[in-house]
């Protein structure tokens, strides 16, 4: 069984930092569901949890990689305010499979909320959208809260960082954009395959991305002409899009 030193305390501790995660090519995993919905999907470099829950959860794991600790040990590791009894420490994946082209996909414009991110990624789970493309200007995938908010759909959801102007611009599909001025959603034409960018949440669409951009889509209100919010969580906005896409298929 691995000893925890004060060595290996603080580069556990140091994964919140998006620095510490390139160099060190790791990234961190925290609370039971989130770590055993991910366990069998990443390479496990260590897993720390106290004895209650090593008890309560048998794990295939080799005794290099498993570290019994304390409540208090936790506490010191995790990136949350209240620690769980379990941290997983993953190896950050190279992703080597190349998307789907005919398939719906998800390009995101410097989306910024790590609260964001994740609940776009659970969203591409549930609706299976395999691959997701962001901007370098977008939150990063493996920050602590995005793994927990994406549930363990990080498992599942492939997200790769690209120069977003230049790949939309080298698209064979339809690429769909989400603007205030765009056409109804419900009553345009959508296609089976395709790219759906959302934008930053308090910016929307850039202009780069926007030229990129081959059919613009609004969320109408209802009733029209009536006062309402100024604009969606971006969140939200997705799986509005995402579910309409998808009920055209049905």
């Amino acid at each position: 069984m691995v000893e925890l030193t004060n060595r290996l305390r603080k580069i556990v501790a140091s994964l919140d930092d998006a620095k510490a995660r390139r160099e060190t090519g790791m990234f961190a995993a925290e609370g039971t569901k989130c770590v055993l919905d991910t366990l069998s999907h990443f390479d496990c470099v260590w897993l720390f949890a106290t004895a209650k829950w090593l008890g309560a959860h048998p794990l295939k794991l080799g005794e290099d990689k498993i570290c019994q600790v304390t409540r208090g040990d936790l506490e010191r590791m995790s990136h949350f305010s209240t620690a769980p009894e379990v941290i997983a420490v993953y190896r950050i994946p190279e992703i080597k499979s190349a998307p789907v082209a005919e398939s719906l996909q998800l390009a995101l414009d410097r989306v910024q909320d790590p609260g964001n991110l994740g609940t776009i990624i659970r969203i591409a789970d549930w609706f299976g959208i395999k691959d997701i493309f962001c901007s370098a200007g977008t939150a990063d995938v493996y920050n602590p809260k995005v793994v927990q908010a994406t549930m363990g759909a990080i498992s599942r959801v492939r997200v790769r960082y690209v120069d977003l102007p230049e790949f939309l611009s080298k698209s064979q599909v339809p690429v769909y954009g989400t603007f205030l001025d765009g056409d109804n959603l419900f009553t345009s034409p959508l296609s089976s395959s395709g790219i759906i960018v959302m934008g930053n949440e308090g910016q929307g669409i850039s202009p780069e991305v926007e030229k990129r951009v081959s059919s613009r889509l609004t969320i109408p209100s209802y009733p029209v002409g009536e006062p309402t919010s100024e604009s969606l969580n971006v969140g939200m906005a997705t799986s509005i899009i995402v579910a309409e896409f998808r009920r055209r298929q049905f």
